[in-house]
């Protein structure tokens, strides 16, 4: 087996380009998918196929660079360490977009999302306190400074990709 742990890094820096790259045309979709419903239905179908991207990407490392075989640990750690540079390649998009192109267009959309559902009468449902509720969270976010929203963003994207880790790195364990 040709596992290694520099060659591991190296290659999972590569393979998370990659990944960062799907994540950055991934993510142009999301506040154009606010204005055109079918964008919005192109990212969300990028974001379901994100696992099985990383899957292929991984059963490339494996029949490319370890002769075929790889134990689950390495899988593992490859894929964590592919998520979390692609995390950090896809959080210099965001903090590039809620920096400088963004001016509030997507709190504001959810704002007049959120003035629209205090005004619908669902019956057995109080959505008021919804409305409040979620006026809360969207203010809580309005008061974050872009790099905090991007340290959010990213935090999350390394512990989502974690634990997609876990079960691409068992399939691809051979």
């Amino acid at each position: 087996m040709k596992e290694n742990k520099s060659n591991l890094q190296n290659l999972a820096m590569r393979y998370g380009t990659f990944m960062g790259v799907f994540w950055i045309i991934k993510f142009i979709f999301y506040p154009l998918g606010l204005s055109v419903p079918m964008l919005e239905l192109i990212f969300g179908l990028a974001t379901l196929m994100v696992p099985f991207y990383g899957y292929y990407l991984v059963r490339s490392y494996r029949d490319n660079c370890c002769e075929g075989h790889i134990k689950f640990g390495y899988a593992w750690l490859f894929t964590t360490f592919m998520f979390m540079f692609a995390a950090l390649l896809v959080a210099v998009a965001h903090y590039v977009y809620f920096r400088f192109i963004d001016n509030g267009f997507v709190l504001n959309y959810y704002m007049n999302l959120i003035g629209q559902i205090r005004n619908i009468n669902i019956p057995g449902m109080n959505t008021k306190d919804t409305a409040n509720q979620l006026s809360q969270m969207v203010t809580i976010i309005s008061s974050m400074t872009p790099i905090q929203l991007v340290m959010q963003l990213l935090s999350q994207n390394v512990l989502y990709g974690a634990l997609m880790a876990l079960p691409i790195a068992l399939f691809a364990k051979k």
